[in-house]
C-alpha cells in the first residue's frame, strides 16, 4: 500500500511539473487584447440577443394571429 502511495505522488508531483512547464509556454494577452476581445463578446451577444427577440416577437405575433383567425 505504501508503494502505491509512492507511485501516486510521483504522478501528481510529474503532473504539477509538466502543468506548470505548459503555461509557461502559454502567451497570455495583454489589456488591450482582452478589452477588445471583450467588446466584442458583449457586441456579439447583443446582436445574438436582438436575433432572438426579433424571432420570438414575429413568433408570437403569427400564433396570437392564427388564434385570432380560428377563434
Amino acid at each position: 500500500m505504501a508503494e502505491e502511495k509512492k507511485v501516486a505522488k510521483k504522478d501528481r508531483t510529474k503532473w504539477l511539473r509538466e502543468m506548470r512547464s505548459e503555461l509557461k509556454k502559454v502567451v497570455w494577452p495583454n489589456a488591450e487584447t482582452t478589452a477588445k476581445n471583450t467588446g466584442t463578446v458583449l457586441l456579439c451577444s447583443l446582436a445574438v440577443g436582438a436575433v432572438i427577440w426579433i424571432f420570438d416577437y414575429v413568433a408570437v405575433l403569427a400564433v396570437n394571429t392564427l388564434i385570432g383567425l380560428f377563434s
